[in-house]
């Protein structure tokens, strides 16, 4: 048997009554029962069935804090009861001392009414509004009938003619204390596990065991999710990834994720550089459109939509409309940034490295290269047509082997004078004659 030396001889013992709640240190472990120094004449006996947890192993050890309700007063017997009805017959005193310490009796559903359950605590008869049976709505009482529940004491009345108890208020009190083991836990980066509570047009409700998360539509997979329910159900178990923690007047807000945890689509491959990616919009946000690719999703925001000013981006990009788009980022976490007016200047890039590499690759061959038929080939039009025959003679004098006429026929040809230009003559126009036609006579001065 564990033990630890009490002191409770060197203060002065005080008489404690049924009833009242009292808080006392872990001093003695046996087989039976967990013995705690509550400041009176003689330590107190818990019963040890009390402080086992649903594996059955002791959830307390030997210096921890126990608060209970006294339910036997008597030194040499003196015990205490963690939820008040479980050793036997319960008074209304120790009712109403358990109903102001907050404390939790101990209590058996006898039968289902209407308007709730019938409770007996101890032997006194007490009642639990339907609203207080669960921290939701309980759709169907007849299964709490024969079953053993603890509860919180809400009311006493009439002399303990009418007691109402809350089995409602003892589970937030467990939720409450489980949060705060939650909360500590709870840091970004941190990975765990939790059931879907709830689904939004949003996202979905994550219940941590006391602590709420959310997980936003756009963190529930690597693909595109277009409704919440297509990818998620309420009540399926999850595992969670702590993107950051806010606290707020309201409470504490935590951001969940579901997609941090697995693994990105095998054909999601990382663009190269200056690579046109063709991509379809798959929903709209206030600063942009998302767009789908096979190397992810991303956003283009508005500003790289390649829109004039003030319009609206949502008409001009409908959902499922098909773009193409190049990557302008990609941050530390793998989220993409995508531009649609940035895919000109791509191209024109691209355009200038094919035609710089043609022209490389054509000068390398010919031993010169030439820049008009690069162009002409580059633009696929014909070859020009053969020169005509040159006159020149060669370098050393001889008439062009290609050239069929003679010496003296070249010098004839260039001593002929060139042939008489004529000149048109100027026709008069319709509506003019000429002095004399019509017989116009000229007076003298």
């Amino acid at each position: 048997m564990e033990g630890l030396t009490s002191d409770s001889s060197k203060r002065a013992a005080r008489r404690l009554r049924r009833g009242e709640v009292v808080e006392g240190t872990v001093v003695q472990i046996s087989a039976d029962s967990v013995f705690i120094d509550v400041g009176g004449t003689s330590e107190a006996r818990v019963d040890r069935g009390e402080l086992v947890d649903r594996s059955g192993a002791l959830a307390t050890k030997i210096g921890d804090k126990i608060r209970g309700t006294v339910v036997d007063a008597r030194p040499e017997s003196l015990t205490v009861a963690i939820a008040l009805g479980r050793e036997g017959a319960v008074d209304v005193g120790a009712l109403q001392a358990a109903r102001d310490a907050g404390s939790v009796v101990l209590g058996v559903v006898k039968q289902a009414v209407k308007a709730g359950l019938e409770v007996e605590v101890g032997g006194v008869r007490a009642f639990c509004p339907a609203s207080q049976v669960e921290i939701g709505r309980a759709p169907d009482l007849e299964v709490y009938v024969g079953q053993t529940f603890e509860f919180r004491v809400l009311e006493v009345r009439d002399g303990g003619k009418s007691v109402i108890v809350s089995r409602r208020a003892e589970l937030e009190a467990r939720r409450e204390e489980a949060a705060r083991d939650v909360l500590e836990r709870l840091v970004p980066g941190a990975e765990v596990d939790g059931t879907v509570h709830s689904i939004t047009r949003y996202g979905a409700v994550i219940d941590l065991g006391g602590v709420e998360g959310f997980v936003h539509i756009s963190e529930i997979a690597h693909r595109h999710v277009a409704k919440v329910e297509d990818a998620v159900e309420v009540g399926a178990a999850v595992r969670v990834q702590v993107l950051g923690i806010e606290e707020s007047p309201k409470g504490v807000r935590v951001k969940l994720s579901m997609k941090a945890l697995m693994d990105a689509p095998r054909n999601a491959v990382a663009p190269n550089a200056d690579e046109v990616l063709a991509g379809k919009v798959v929903r709209h946000t206030n600063g942009g459109v998302i767009v789908e690719t096979p190397s992810g999703e991303g956003i283009v925001p508005a500003r790289d939509l390649g829109l004039p000013p003030g319009a609206d981006h949502r008409r001009a990009f409908p959902v499922d409309r098909e773009v193409q788009v190049v990557v302008t980022s990609r941050d530390g976490s793998g989220k993409l940034r995508f531009s649609v007016s940035g895919v000109a200047a791509v191209e024109e890039r691209r355009n200038y490295r094919e035609f710089a590499a043609a022209g490389k690759a054509r000068a390398a061959s010919s031993g010169l290269g030439n820049l008009g038929d690069i162009m002409r080939e580059k633009l696929g039009l014909p070859d020009l047509p053969p020169a005509p025959p040159s006159d020149e003679p060669s370098a050393g004098g001889a008439p062009h082997p290609a050239s069929p006429a003679s010496g003296a026929e070249t010098s004839a040809a260039v001593a002929a004078p060139p042939p008489e230009k004529r000149v048109p003559e100027k026709r008069a126009q319709p509506n003019q004659r000429r002095e004399g036609e019509l017989g116009v006579v000229r007076r003298k001065k």
